[in-house]
């Protein structure tokens, strides 16, 4: 279940979603001592996280990417076709481009890392908040150098494979034959000039693509 905060009269409502429950509670207490940022409800998984900003809306979700149940990304992405309004920031240790790429083509307005300051996290929430952009500068200028070559469908086929399942079992979650499966895989290897799905999830890890 997510836990919610108290009902808090602030100009800035925000929901925090992170798995590891000391991050959590540090940056709910960090956003809490601003004078016009109210957290309104804290996740530790993806699922909990979207239901709560379905809840709460939210001016503002902030989100680390990787999570049980769903990552940041897929939340983004589910808020963004869910037209909410609701802004989102990802707060991530994941300084790579093909992360902040899949980031803006899932609707954030933010892509943070963090290691930033409390006070700069606070500033990029009320930015946010009035319908700016903020993107951790040194990731913005390398964002466009090297385009992810896979598709959407190569992506969830190399994401199992590379937590190693077989093509058996990603058919059957994916609802695909067999053979569908093995050409996705043979594709995404051949463009990631890997020599086995191993090492073509390994690559596409590195480079921010899964």
């Amino acid at each position: 279940m997510s836990i919610a905060s108290k009902s808090v009269r602030k100009t800035i409502r925000v929901v925090i979603a992170e798995d590891q429950g000391m991050v959590l509670g540090a940056l709910a207490a960090l956003l809490e001592i601003e004078g016009d940022i109210g957290v309104v409800a804290r996740s530790r998984n993806g699922k909990e996280a979207l239901r709560a900003v379905l809840e709460h809306k939210p001016d503002v979700f902030i989100t680390d990417i990787e999570m049980p149940e769903m990552t940041g990304l897929d939340v983004a992405a589910e808020l963004k076709r869910r037209k909410t309004g609701t802004r989102v920031i990802i707060l991530t240790t994941f300084a790579r481009a093909g992360y902040l790429r899949r980031a803006l083509e899932a609707g954030a307005s933010g892509y943070l890392l963090k290691d930033m300051r409390a006070e700069e996290l606070a500033e990029a929430v009320r930015r946010v908040q009035q319908g700016l952009r903020v993107i951790d500068p040194e990731l913005a200028t390398e964002a466009w150098a090297e385009p992810d070559p896979l598709t959407d469908r190569e992506r969830q086929v190399l994401r199992l494979a590379g937590d190693g399942k077989g093509s058996g079992d990603i058919a059957t979650d994916l609802n695909l034959s067999e053979g569908t499966v093995r050409n996705y895989l043979s594709e995404a290897i051949s463009k990631l000039g890997a020599g086995n799905r191993v090492e073509a999830a390994r690559i596409a890890r590195t480079k921010g693509w899964l």
